[in-house]
This record gives structure tokens, sequence and C-alpha cells, in this order.
């Protein structure tokens, strides 16, 4: 057995986050910190200070962090960002942009939401005639990796069309920022927000936001809500020398501290790229050979996560797969798209093209393949 699997740890998580993490990560977990002590909040600066680094800027930029899930930062975005004589133009074509709406609806804001369906990234020359023909939008939002398919958009695209329209340019970086090299400056993002649990892979307790500094601090008295105002958040660690506002997850932040550093020691963003590449190629390549076809033709497809179409074999089913699988050390994801019937595995975190041949070869021996 692989000696990352232990009886307490007995699979790879082949999903976009959670993920499979080191040793190291882990470990770092096992000292406890108090949330005000110098040490502690010096840490907190670091990591801001490689944040933005990470987003290729320098001082025009700035980081914050923001407890709970890559959504709650999400949420604190568009309920601090968009002002309350704005609107919010949301280019959607899977789940989680839909969510953005959810959001923006939730909390009141007017919205515009362009569902470009499932299987189709968003236009650019569709953005342009829609912030064309209404003034009265501010702000957009898109979705960087669709994980609902493992579809990779055109942020870079779609920033030049924002931009050009003198619009604010939010881009959910979740699944991508890390592991997809990129800057805010080549994308054109005003925001870019993503999660501790992700490409940098470090464990679940909270995401961050890198935003243009001018453009946050616009942001005073904006927020909708009191525990999620980036703004407030943003001011506190500003101010205090990365103090949060509220009891912050210690263990999970020195644990992505760890992370960055094993990201350094790696090779930077472009090594973790290239290995998660490594991965998605041999993933397909190895389930194309055993008759498994991709929801995504290769043009649209990311190296963060892989949709599969469920074949129409006799005795085939996600849930036989899955158990299969799970008993040989790896664990998969249900499909999420309802345009067609499809599974999903992950090519991040600690896992390495080995991991992915011993999957091929997992697949290839449950029986359930071709």
């Amino acid at each position: 057995m692989d000696s990352r699997l232990l009886p307490d740890n007995p699979y790879l998580l082949l999903t976009p986050g959670p993920l499979s993490t080191s040793k190291g990560v882990k470990a770092a977990m096992f000292r406890d910190w108090c949330t005000w002590d110098d040490d502690y909040n010096a840490l907190v600066q670091d990591i801001r200070s490689q944040l933005v680094r990470l987003a290729g800027g320098g001082e025009e930029l700035t980081a914050v962090l923001m407890q709970g899930s890559g959504t709650f930062c999400v949420e604190s975005v568009i309920g601090t960002a968009v002002p309350r004589e704005g609107k919010l133009l949301v280019l959607s074509n899977g789940a989680y942009g839909a969510r953005i709406g959810d959001i923006a609806r939730r909390l009141g804001i007017p919205l515009t939401l362009m569902d470009f369906g499932e299987l189709e990234p968003p236009r650019p020359g569709d953005v342009a005639q829609a912030l064309e023909a209404d003034p009265a939008i501010t702000h957009v939002a898109v979705v960087h990796c669709e994980t609902t398919t493992g579809m990779q958009n055109p942020v870079g695209d779609i920033g030049r069309v924002v931009k050009d329209a003198g619009k604010v340019f939010i881009v959910d970086a979740m699944s991508s920022f890390g592991g997809i090299p990129m800057t805010m400056a080549d994308i054109g993002a005003d925001f870019l927000i993503s999660s501790a649990n992700k490409c940098i892979e470090g464990v679940p307790g909270f995401g961050f936001v890198v935003a243009g500094r001018e453009e946050m601090e616009r942001l005073g008295g904006r927020a909708r809500s009191l525990s999620l105002d980036l703004y407030g958040q943003w001011k506190e660690m500003e101010d205090k020398g990365g103090k949060w506002r509220y009891t912050s997850p210690t263990h999970v932040v020195r644990a992505f501290a760890r992370a960055l550093e094993e990201l350094d020691a790696e090779g930077g963003v472009a090594a973790r790229n290239a290995r998660y590449g490594n991965n998605h190629h041999i993933l397909v390549s190895g389930m194309n050979r055993l008759g498994f076809e991709c929801l995504l033709p290769p043009a649209y497809r990311s190296p963060i996560i892989t949709s599969f179409l469920c074949p129409a074999w006799p005795g085939f089913t996600f849930k036989r797969l899955y158990e299969a699988l799970k008993k040989r050390g790896f664990v998969i994801y249900p499909g999420k798209v309802s345009a067609a019937d499809t599974f999903r595995i992950g090519s991040i975190g600690q896992v390495f093209p080995e991991d992915m041949e011993r999957l091929v070869e997992a697949v290839s021996m449950s029986g359930l393949a071709e």
C-alpha cells in the first residue's frame, strides 16, 4: 500500500478540494497558536505578502484572509464590492457561476445573469454587447475553473472586454489560483478569490481575496453583512499587523503557511501546473483506453478536474465504480451537470502521475471498464 495511506487515511482524494495534503501540511497543525500573538500575526502578514506575489503584484495589490469556505469569500466580495447603486453581471456556465447569482439575489443586488449553458464557455463578444446594452452594470463576475464540468473559462479575454468597458472585474479563481499560472494584470481582475484547500494544497477553513489596493480602499461602508464585511476584515489586518476581527482558524492558517513553503519548494505555480497537467493527461488517455469518454472537448478542459460520461454498459453505475475504487485507495466525485450522466475525477492535491497510473489500473481491475 502507498506509504501515504494509513488506517485513518485510507484513500487519496481525487476531488477539486478538499484534497489530499502532504504530511508536512498535516503536521503543521499539531501546534496551538494564539490569535492575537505577535508571532501569529506576523505569519498572517507573511501569507498576505506571498499571495500578492503569487498574483503578480507589489504595492498596487493587497490581500485579505476570510474565515469559512470559499463561498464565504465569494459572498464577502459580492456583498461588499458592489455598491447600493451598482449592478452585477454574472457570467454563468455551471453551478458555481449560478451560485454567485444566488448570492446577489439573496443580498438584494441588482443582477443580470448570462447563462451560457454547462457545455460552452462565456463568449467575450456577448459580454461586450451586454455591457454596451446596459450602462447600469458596474461589476462583472465569472468563475475561472468551473468545476461543475472541469471547464477552464477564458478569463483573460473576458477581462479585456470588462476593462475596455470601464467595469470592475471579479474572478472566482477558487480552483485555479496556485495551479494555473495567472497574474491579476494578465486577466484584468480587480478582485481575485480563492481558498486554502485548493491548488495551494492547504486544508479547509479559510479563503482569501487579492484585490487592487485602490479598489479595496473604496469599499468602506458598503458591506451588507457584519461578519462578511471584506473591507472591515482588510482594514483590521492592515491597521493591526495581521490581526483578524474575529477568532481565526489558527491551525489551518499555519498549515497554509507550510503549504506555501511546499509550493515554492516544488518550483512555484509553473511546476505545480506541469504536475497537474501531467496528472490530467495520464488520467484522460488512460480512461479513454478503457472506453470512457470526456464530457468536454480538449480545448475546454482544465487540468483541475475532468468530467467523464457514464457509459451505458451493462451493470455500470457510478456507485459501483465509486465503491470499487474506494476499496483500492481512491475517492472520486459524482457528476454535477444536468445535461448528461457523468462522474468527475480530480487531478490536484498531493497526487502524482504514478497515482493516476494506479487509478487507471484500478478502474481496469474493477470489472466496470469496457
